[in-house]
């Protein structure tokens, strides 16, 4: 009687082998167990995992150090097998990060600014306060009139600046 329990529970489908998990992950990781490249250690024996006829294995990320088992029936069931990671070669040494280079403001927020504007012939100026910094051949906001917004200029030196599209 004890002996065809023993034969019905060996026989009992619905358990995946953990002995064909491990092949699977030697195969897939191309070594044996305990080895650099394989599983750390074996599928535990004790796991009662549902039968699955087409487990999927992948990389559990770029490192390489575990591979992921994954059933998609309908009993669904994932597994994490360690992996003794190979040796990597060493990165190449990262080159300092591109120093950031402060511009040299001509006009800073606050200066006074005389903005000019002209064309062949003729030139007028305007007095105003700067509302932002600029560099030279940059952008700069100027505050001519206190009930208008400011006007854009281009940054020409200090205290100078020349509405775009006027000529020199």
């Amino acid at each position: 009687m004890i002996a065809i329990l023993l034969l019905a529970s060996a026989a009992a489908p619905g358990f995946q082998s953990t002995e064909a998990l491990d092949r699977l992950v030697e195969r897939f990781a191309g070594a044996p167990i305990g080895q650099e490249g394989g599983a750390r250690a074996p599928v535990d024996k004790r796991l009662k995992l549902a039968a699955c006829a087409d487990p999927q294995l992948s990389w559990r990320s770029a490192a390489e150090d575990a591979v992921v088992i994954r059933c998609q029936g309908p009993q669904q069931w994932r597994l994490f097998v360690p992996v003794i990671a190979l040796p990597r070669p060493a990165a190449p040494p990262r080159t300092a990060a591109p120093a950031i280079v402060k511009p040299d403001f001509v006009i800073k927020r606050g200066d006074p600014v005389m903005v000019e504007a002209g064309a062949a012939g003729f030139s007028i100026t305007r007095e105003g306060i700067a509302v932002s910094d600029a560099a030279a051949g940059t952008r700069v906001a100027v505050k001519v009139d206190d009930k208008r917004p400011p006007i854009a200029a281009v940054a020409v030196s200090p205290g100078r600046a020349r509405l775009p599209g006027s000529g020199e």
